[in-house]
């Protein structure tokens, strides 16, 4: 039997030499594509992935959402006739993946802890004949000795082609989605140590890229980068009035296909569902916190309806595929525009334009800020030794300067896209398609108020945001204290202001800020 770095005629028959002396490799997978996908070409990226997994190398995958990441593990196992080990971070993900393979008459399976004893043997029996092509696991799975006798069975037949870990963006605490199961996914080298393993994430700044390498043991990788530039998105973000529906109304019924609405929390999910079906348009709300058989219907109403409404929280949409989303419309600010690039580029899969709108208020970056503080705090309940509480407490900083980062997009005049590819340490000119490059907004010098706010800033070293903003609209009008807020937080952007990083909101003046005082410039921003 050959090992998984080998191709064995009478497991591979695609790579049999007949085959290969017909067209060659280049030929043979490319008629593996049209055979099993139904595609003539590979999409950019996807090639050099495969023939690097084919040939027995570790990859990391870098591609923009509706790139195609999945074909690049799914596609060695059926020119190998061979076995992949997908792990992934979500059981509803990795069923809908396995149900669209199944459409395609690819065997696919995923194993987690809510399958029956018969189903679990009927799995484990397809596994010993050689009858499955893709198991999906989560990555505690790993954990169970049942999961690691299964793997050394595999492993021994010589069917193991390749192992991927999708969504790798969650092994390292500076990405936007860190999952602490993920952090154990190292020991997949030693538990597989001639196997190839490709890891593949849609969006990856470069500290998380380096993080990925180094905690998954990667031996000389294949990188592959392509940039999150999607051409054919508009990205716009407002200012959210006091009560959004007649706006959320209107771009709904104005999308092309499925419109995807996405909303913070469970009770705001259902209550938009609600009002949205109670205005006339037909919503489906979808979140963690509905009885399976609700989520799943949900999700065929989604994926079947030719022009479904679906409002979920940001968990939803992740490997699930439909091509003409019209519309993706966050109704909170996103908690870091990292998440965002992912979460708004499931618009557009099929190349035609399609938009992504936010709809946020400045009272959004306080909520958040104090969600992710309130989760910093129960870390001293937690059994968690210094090491483990070190890097929690280095991972929710981080977080809160995500959310600064997303807050200076969505406020800020410049490109959109610029901005949000600038937050994954990619280079980009305007898109000259979002709302600030279609407008030219009028601009006022801000510079006197700037002044003043630094000023107090200078002599109340510390105090939070809001009751600085307090202070200074002290004896004014209703509603000052807002503008006051909006002004300091601008100011955090251009950093002459600095804000602790726990959530607090403490201001202190920064070398740049004391610099403005002695010399101001001037401040141009829209009123």
């Amino acid at each position: 039997m050959a090992s998984a770095g080998e191709v064995a005629p009478e497991l591979a028959p695609e790579l049999a030499p007949e085959s290969a002396r017909e067209g060659g490799r280049e030929a043979v997978l490319e008629q593996a594509l049209e055979r099993h996908f139904g595609w003539s070409e590979f999409r950019p990226g996807q090639r050099p992935v495969v023939e690097a997994l084919l040939a027995g190398q570790d990859c990391l995958a870098v591609l923009p959402t509706g790139g195609g990441k999945s074909l690049c593990y799914q596609l060695p196992a059926l020119v190998r006739q061979g076995l992949v080990l997908v792990i992934s971070p979500l059981v509803a993900l990795m069923q809908d993946q396995v149900r669209q393979l199944e459409r395609r008459g690819i065997p696919a399976a995923c194993m987690h802890r809510g399958l029956s004893t018969p189903e679990r043997r009927q799995l484990l029996q397809r596994l010993r004949d050689n009858r499955l092509r893709l198991l999906y696991l989560a990555p505690e799975r790993l954990q169970a000795e049942a999961t690691r006798q299964l793997l050394d069975d595999v492993l021994a037949s010589g069917r193991l082609v390749a192992l991927a870990v999708d969504e790798a963006h969650c092994i390292s605490a500076w990405g936007h989605d860190f999952r602490p199961d993920y952090r154990r996914l190292g020991q997949l080298r030693s538990l597989c140590p001639g196997v190839p393993l490709v890891a593949l994430s849609a969006t990856a700044a470069p500290q998380v890229r380096a993080d990925i390498i180094r905690l998954l043991q990667l031996r000389r990788p294949l990188i592959q980068v392509r940039s999150a530039r999607r051409s054919n998105l508009v990205y716009a973000m407002q200012r959210r009035p006091d009560d959004p529906l007649a706006q959320v109304l209107e771009v709904a019924q104005a999308a092309r296909g499925a419109v995807l609405i996405y909303a913070r929390t469970r009770r705001s999910v259902e209550q938009w569902a609600a009002r949205l079906t109670a205005a006339g348009l037909e919503a489906i709300a979808y979140h963690a916190g509905m009885d399976p058989e609700s989520r799943q219907l949900a999700l065929e109403h989604f994926q079947t309806q030719p022009r479904p409404v679906l409002v979920a929280t940001v968990a939803f949409g992740m490997g699930v595929d439909r091509p003409d989303v019209g519309l993706v419309l966050h109704l909170d600010l996103p908690a870091s525009a990292e998440g965002y690039l992912q979460e708004s580029g499931r618009a557009g899969r099929d190349g035609q334009l399609a938009h992504c709108l936010v709809l946020f208020d400045p009272a959004d970056r306080t909520s958040l800020g104090w969600a992710i503080r309130a989760a910093g705090t129960q870390l001293d309940t937690q059994a968690l030794g210094p090491e483990q509480r070190r890097q929690e407490q280095h991972r929710l900083e981080l977080a809160q300067r995500q959310l600064r980062r997303m807050e200076a997009v969505a406020e800020d005049e410049g490109c959109r896209e610029q901005a949000l590819l600038l937050a994954v340490g990619e280079l980009a000119t305007p898109c000259g398609r979002c709302d600030n490059c279609q407008r030219q907004a009028q601009r006022v010098d801000w510079s006197e108020q700037a002044s003043q706010v630094l000023e107090a800033v200078s002599a109340r070293n510390g105090r939070d945001l809001r009751l600085l903003a307090e202070d200074l609209a002290s004896g004014r009008s209703s509603g000052e204290d807002q503008r006051w807020a909006w002004l300091a937080r601008r100011l955090v952007q251009e950093e002459l202001i600095g804000e602790s990083d726990d959530g607090a909101q403490r201001l202190y003046l920064r070398d740049s800020g004391r610099r403005y005082l002695r010399q101001p410039w001037p401040l141009h921003w829209a009123a």
